[in-house]
């Protein structure tokens, strides 16, 4: 078997063209007056989600104004069965990649992410789905180190940083299974994504995951910038380990990306023949 390279795993994953298809400054080539709302929520190259409170984080709360009107929503913790679910099917992923094979694109890394409430002027439709690299976050207590490791081995080859990320998700307890994340690697003053313009009116996201069992988790989404003064401390080191996450896997970046952030409050199981949309967070009490 051929060693593997950074450049190796990223024809495997169909990365092996120009970069700037996939994370280049997408904008300057696409730029145009239809890629944005009527709103504007940019400062020069700053933004600030203001429909977003979290004042209430220690005591597991988030309050969000959704449709225009505030909410207070209980931040909650997934299911066992997702759980389970999820740390498998990223320890196989992560195997695969070890070992040279082509990883599946399904599963708990692939989510696909529904949001509404704003648009841009090229569409008559808010609703937006897209799909997201999703990934998981260590609990706050754990976020220096987990910094600190990919920081020490960011220069080691493919197969020993899979080694370090399969030790990450081998341990639950290492998690905040109420959060899932991802990164806005396109919104910039000259291009918005849909994504981003409903999220910041509207913060409300579903993503669903293409696998069996087929899991779909309703959260509540913040958008974290790298120069927001909103941002916990705790959401600021994420926006930081998910971006080093990303680099770790796919190479240097001459920027930093905005965190998406996916706060769980509830969960659904719709697994077909068995579930059907059950809802599995919080459970339903007769």
């Amino acid at each position: 078997m051929d060693k593997i390279t950074r450049r190796n795993f990223l024809k495997t994953l169909g990365f092996g063209g120009p970069a700037l298809l996939f994370f280049g400054k997408v904008s300057t080539v696409f730029a145009g007056k239809w890629e944005h709302a009527k709103k504007n929520f940019w400062k020069g190259n700053k933004f600030a989600q203001k429909s977003v409170d979290m004042s209430g984080y220690a005591r597991g709360l988030i309050r969000a104004k959704v449709d225009g009107k505030w909410h207070n929503y209980s931040i909650r913790e997934t299911s066992p069965g997702f759980i389970e679910w999820n740390q498998k099917r990223r320890l196989d992923f992560l195997a695969s990649i070890k070992t040279g094979k082509m990883p599946e694109l399904g599963g708990p890394h692939s989510g696909a992410v529904a949001s509404y409430g704003l648009g841009r002027l090229d569409s008559q439709f808010t609703l937006n789905n897209a799909i997201k690299g999703i990934g998981l976050a260590p609990k706050d207590e754990n976020l220096d180190p987990a910094i600190q490791k990919l920081k020490d081995t960011y220069k080691s080859n493919m197969a020993e940083k899979m080694d370090v990320l399969m030790s990450f998700y081998k341990d639950a307890g290492f998690v905040d299974w109420r959060k899932q994340t991802s990164l806005e690697l396109y919104s910039e003053p000259d291009f918005e994504t849909h994504t981003f313009l409903n999220l910041m009116e509207n913060p409300v996201a579903n993503i669903v995951f293409l696998d069996i069992p087929s899991y779909e988790l309703r959260t509540i989404a913040r958008i974290v910038g790298p120069d927001d003064p909103t941002a916990l401390p705790s959401e600021k080191k994420l926006l930081e380990f998910v971006n080093l996450a990303h680099s770790y896997m796919h190479g240097e970046f001459s920027k930093t990306f905005p965190l998406l952030l996916f706060y769980v409050v509830e969960e659904f199981d719709n697994t077909p023949g068995s579930k059907l949309g059950i809802r599995s967070v919080p459970e339903l009490k007769e």
